[in-house]
């Protein structure tokens, strides 16, 4: 039936990120890149590392927008390493409203940034995750990554910490 809501196609527009989007990104990482979802998560989602990506590697700084509304991101960069041929792309963050992440936006996000990550001259693309990240795995193995491997990843809280007291031998 012409008009109805559940006939209507759902119109979804990839483009580079304005600095208008800089808050709605923030907003939608904020909500997905919570300390329930890696506790031990070794880069911390902050608008100091958008705003960093978005004025070095703006073309890699990807928004999806769904009806005039910003949906998900896909925030990357490429790496150049001394005395290697190889450029390397590097997606950092990649995160869809929980809404609607049943409509594909992610693979749309991953399938532009590979595209000019290409263009850009990255023989490969790298991305990290928590192991037990079992959704992103699917999602990127999905994508025609492989390789998974897992790697050691230690921390040390520098807070004050109370000496245990020596026990004296009599």
């Amino acid at each position: 039936m012409p008009g109805d809501p559940a006939t209507v196609e759902l119109k979804v527009r990839i483009r580079e990120m304005s600095i208008d989007d800089l808050p709605h990104v923030y907003h939608i990482g904020e909500n997905i890149f919570t300390v329930e979802y890696s506790a031990t998560l070794y880069r911390t989602w902050d608008e100091y590392e958008i705003t960093s990506l978005f004025n070095t590697d703006n073309e890699l700084c990807l928004v999806a927008e769904m009806r005039d509304q910003i949906i998900g991101f896909a925030l990357g960069t490429t790496v150049e390493k001394h005395h290697s041929a190889w450029k390397y792309g590097y997606l950092i963050w990649l995160g869809v409203r929980p809404d609607v992440q049943k409509l594909n936006i992610g693979e749309r996000l991953f399938k532009e940034i590979k595209r000019r990550m290409k263009e850009m001259g990255a023989r490969i693309i790298i991305i990290d995750t928590d192991a037990d990240n079992s959704a992103a795995i699917n999602f990127f193995k999905k994508q025609g990554f492989g390789n998974v491997e897992k790697h050691v990843y230690m921390s040390k809280n520098l807070g004050k910490s109370k000496k245990a007291p020596v026990k004296k031998h009599e």
